[in-house]
């Protein structure tokens, strides 16, 4: 039986490299893009991008530092 076509390396492969270009060509378009930035840094070649980037990172680093605190241990439901 084949693999579905998702699934193939071959297709996550091309997958990769068709977001990626369709990623450097979003922020080469801010180029052409008359920004009216209101606080500075938003009007920054590729803000979007770079802004959008960190942020993520710092959801994943925040929940990481949460579930920390709020992590319960494995045998709670068992007493």
């Amino acid at each position: 039986m084949q693999d579905h076509w998702l699934v193939r390396p071959s297709t996550i492969r091309l997958l990769w490299w068709v977001f990626a270009i369709i990623l450097a060509l979003t922020v080469l378009a801010d180029l052409f893009v008359d920004h009216h930035s209101y606080f500075g840094l938003d009007g920054t070649f590729g803000f979007g991008a770079w802004f959008g980037f960190i942020s993520c990172v710092g959801l994943v680093v925040f929940s990481k530092a949460l579930s920390v605190l709020l992590k319960r241990p494995d045998t709670y439901y068992d007493e």
